[in-house]
Parts: C-alpha cells; sequence; structure tokens
C-alpha cells in the first residue's frame, strides 16, 4: 500500500532531523554501521531469498545468493572506504606571502554530507540495487540520511529488508530517521519535490528517469539528480577475433545478452561482426539451447514483447532464432541496411533479445557506431596483432560508454575502486559519476572550503595535527 501523506513526512521530517547529526559522525562509526547492516542482511539470508525469488522470478540460486552476497560486500567495501579516509579529499594550502597571484590566504578544502537522499529502487536487482543496494551503501557511507522508494516489483521483499536495515542502523548506535522506507508512485513524487531531500538516486527506464530528473531540476531549489536509465551496449568484434575463436565468441555473447533473462542494464544489444564471418549456425544454436525464462514482473514482459515485435516488423531484419515469446531471440541486419533503418533498430530492448550488425569495412563500422546512442559499456573482442585497427575504433568507443571492455562481456559489473557504472545521457544523467564501485560515494558528498580559520575550529580532516591520520594533499603535494 502506498505510504499515507502523514507517514511520509514524518519519515522526511526524520531524515530532515538525522542530517545534522549524521554530519558530525565519524568515518570509523559509520564504517561500523554498515558492517552491523551487511551482518544483519547475511544472517537473515534464509528469510530473504526465498521472498526474493517469490516476488522476483529470479533463482534463489546461484543468482540471489549471490545477489545477496555482492549486497553485503559492498557494504563492507564502503565501510573501508571510510576506513581509508581518501574520499575526503583533504587539501590545505598554507597561507604564502610570496604567492605568484599574490599573497595566498590559509584555505583549506574538504567535502561535507549533502543531506537527506531520496533513492528509487530498481526492480532487475531486488538486493543490490534496491533498499540496500549501491546507491544506499554509498548514500548512508556519505554521512546522508537514506529515504528508500521501493520497487513495486518486491514490496514484501522490500518491507522486510528495510526494517532489518533500520534496525541494524540504530542498534549499532546510528540516530533515528537515518534510513527508511516509502511505497507508492505518488509518494515517491513528493518526496521528490520536498524542500528536505537535497539529492536523488535512480536505476529503471529512460521514460521514467527523464521525468523524476525533470521533476529534481525544475524544483524551487533543483538538486542532483543520479538517474541510470538506458543502454544499448555494442560490442565489436574484428576478423582476427572471428578467425582465431569465433565460436567462442558466439556461445559466449549468447550467454551474456540471455543472462537473468536479458534484464540487465549492461546486456549487450548489438553485435557487430565483419561479413563473412560464418558464425550464423554457431549464433542461432546457442541462442535455440536457451530455454523460456520468467520476467520480473507482467509490465516487463509486455514491453519486451512489444519491442521485440517492432525490431521484426523492419523489412531488412532476418531472424536468427526466435520460438517462445520469452525464448532468446536474435536477430540479423547488414550495417548498410542499420544505418537506414528505423532508430528502433538502435534502441534498447529490455530482456533476452539481441541484434548481429554485420559490417563490410572498418568504415562501415565507424558509420553504424557513429549513429547509436551513448550508453554503459562498449565492448572489443579482437587481437592483439590488430591494435593499429582496433586503435582508430577506441575514440568512437569512448564516445559511447563509460566502461571499455577487451576480450571481456559488459554483464559482469564487479564493485571495486576502479569501477566506472555510467556513461553519457541516456546511459546516466550525470555522466562524471558512477553508481558502483566506491567512487560512487562523491555522489552525495559537497565541497567546501575553510579560509583563515584557527586549528581549533576546522574540521578534524584539516586541522594541522592531522589527527585522523588521513591522506591529504598539502601545499600542492601529496
Amino acid at each position: 500500500m502506498d505510504t499515507e501523506t502523514t507517514e511520509l513526512h514524518r519519515i522526511l521530517a526524520a531524515a530532515a532531523e538525522a542530517a545534522p547529526k549524521l554530519a558530525e559522525t565519524t568515518p570509523v562509526q559509520r564504517a561500523a554501521w554498515l558492517v552491523a547492516v551487511a551482518d544483519a542482511l547475511d544472517a537473515a539470508a534464509e528469510e530473504l531469498v526465498p521472498l526474493a525469488a517469490e516476488e522476483s522470478h529470479l533463482p534463489a540460486a546461484p543468482r540471489l545468493k549471490g545477489e545477496l552476497a555482492r549486497t553485503t560486500f559492498q557494504l563492507r567495501l564502503f565501510g573501508g572506504v571510510l576506513d581509508d579516509g581518501t574520499f575526503l579529499g583533504a587539501t590545505i594550502d598554507h597561507a604564502d606571502p610570496e604567492w605568484p597571484m599574490g599573497p595566498r590566504p590559509d584555505i583549506r578544502r574538504t567535502v561535507v554530507p549533502i543531506g537527506p537522499v531520496l533513492v528509487f529502487a530498481a526492480s532487475n536487482f531486488p538486493f543490490a540495487f534496491s533498499v540496500a543496494g549501491g546507491d544506499t551503501a554509498s548514500a548512508l557511507a556519505a554521512g546522508c540520511p537514506v529515504v528508500l522508494k521501493a520497487h513495486p516489483g518486491h514490496p514484501r521483499l522490500s518491507a522486510r529488508t528495510g526494517e532489518i536495515v533500520r534496525d541494524a542502523l540504530i542498534g549499532a548506535g546510528a540516530p533515528e530517521g537515518i534510513f527508511d522506507v516509502i511505497f507508492g508512485v505518488e509518494p515517491g513524487v513528493t518526496a521528490l519535490k520536498d524542500p528536505r531531500i537535497s539529492a536523488a538516486s535512480f536505476t529503471g527506464s529512460v521514460p521514467g528517469g527523464r521525468a523524476l530528473f525533470d521533476i529534481a531540476v525544475s524544483r524551487p531549489t533543483p538538486i542532483p539528480f543520479y538517474g541510470e536509465l538506458g543502454s544499448v551496449n555494442p560490442v565489436v568484434v574484428t576478423p582476427g577475433a572471428v578467425r582465431e575463436r569465433g565460436e567462442q565468441v558466439a556461445k559466449a555473447y549468447v550467454s551474456s545478452f540471455t543472462l537473468g533473462a536479458g534484464q540487465f542494464c549492461t546486456k549487450p544489444g548489438l553485435l557487430f561482426l565483419p561479413e563473412g564471418h560464418g558464425l550464423d549456425g554457431a549464433l542461432t544454436e546457442a541462442a535455440q539451447a536457451v530455454g523460456a525464462q520468467p520476467m520480473l514482473n507482467e509490465r516487463i514482459a509486455e514491453g519486451f514483447q512489444a519491442a521485440v515485435s517492432r525490431v521484426r516488423e523492419q523489412p531488412a531484419v532476418t531472424v536468427l532464432a526466435a520460438g517462445d515469446p520469452f525464448a532468446p531471440t536474435l536477430l540479423s541486419v547488414r550495417a548498410a541496411d542499420f544505418l537506414k533503418a528505423d532508430e528502433v533498430l538502435r534502441s534498447e530492448c529490455f530482456g533476452p533479445a539481441s541484434i548481429v550488425v554485420t559490417y563490410s569495412s572498418q568504415d562501415e563500422l565507424l558509420e553504424a557506431l557513429g549513429e547509436l546512442e551513448p550508453g554503459l559499456t562498449a565492448t572489443v573482442h579482437g587481437e592483439e596483432s590488430e591494435a593499429e585497427d582496433v586503435r582508430k575504433v577506441l575514440p568512437a568507443l569512448t564516445r559511447l560508454a563509460g566502461r571499455l571492455l577487451w576480450n571481456d562481456w559488459p554483464t559482469g559489473v564487479t564493485v571495486s575502486w576502479a569501477q566506472q557504472h555510467g556513461g553519457p545521457y541516456p546511459a546516466t544523467t550525470a555522466p562524471t559519476t558512477t553508481s558502483v564501485g566506491t567512487a560512487a560515494i562523491e555522489r552525495f558528498l559537497r565541497p567546501v572550503a575553510w579560509q583563515g580559520f584557527p586549528d581549533t575550529l576546522l574540521p578534524p580532516p584539516l586541522r594541522e595535527a592531522n589527527p585522523w591520520q588521513l591522506p591529504r594533499h598539502v601545499d600542492g603535494r601529496r
């Protein structure tokens, strides 16, 4: 049921009241809270995994058990980010009367929590991108209260996970109001418009994310909106890769685009193969060997069927594999026809469908890549002996994506220090940020400089004695 108006405003008021208390906490305190949440979720696995399987139609093992493990891992990883302290970006410029620009005052810079964050949970990852997912973990790590708008695809799981997270945080010493869950479209929109919310994040469709983005930036006081929306994720295969391991690439490609019934934001939607590749048989056989899989919910299933129908209506498209409405659909088109066809061929199709695009030359490949909308990933399967030819393609792929892959598949998104899960619009509404990996914390921090303050009034990261023993940048040197 939708969160009632009275309860919604209580939650928002509690988050606003908690924000200054959280801003005064230390990274060590927040790290302990995140570990407590991770421990509580791990302890509840036998309860949560079956509930997630029932509501999402995803298999309990290995999928959901692995996803819960990923969720608790990233909570602990953000604890490591807090222990390390680099995220604070502590920078000190001592006063310098000889500074070339004129006498320089003492000025010191670090970051502070941005304030209460509204997180819109995703449907396709009921743990890792939902209630206790990466957005929640990174916002809490930054010192921000979180109001979590649950996804309607798994409401009971969201409610129970929310209870566990909230109880673990309060039990570990966090202030009341640090975390709560709300339900319903209208309460979500109301919260997004509320002046007590300082930033928002979202993972989902382009239309839904764009509508929320427009609200966020049209408020009397606009706020940052970190939306992860749509992505086609092209894969380019070179002639050398076809010669050396073409069948292996074909089978792995099918495994990647059908993983999780194709309901990954990083699913490879386009496979660019050189003319005369001879892999149609291997591709068809691999696709037909994958059975139909249930989709997350009826709305997504209907959207997938409608999208596949629109693609198959294109006269230049050839069907390589199709069957049951939810079995893998694999289509093929020549690059020359791809360039002339409706943009439906260049749009994301959320589900187990993908298109093979056959190119006759590198120039034709580059022309086709130039017509694509940016996304999250772009992949090359090639041989090192083709480095000069591959180098010519890289600028086009760099324009398209935030993560480039060499001889790998985009559906594996590890949580790490160097990960980048973002890209130019419509992949994300904020292409300078990531929603996966430790750098995700930067979205919910605001830089502040202190000029001329006595040491006793400075925040600990900027005090001369460096009481937290942080890595710092002092007078231009690390």
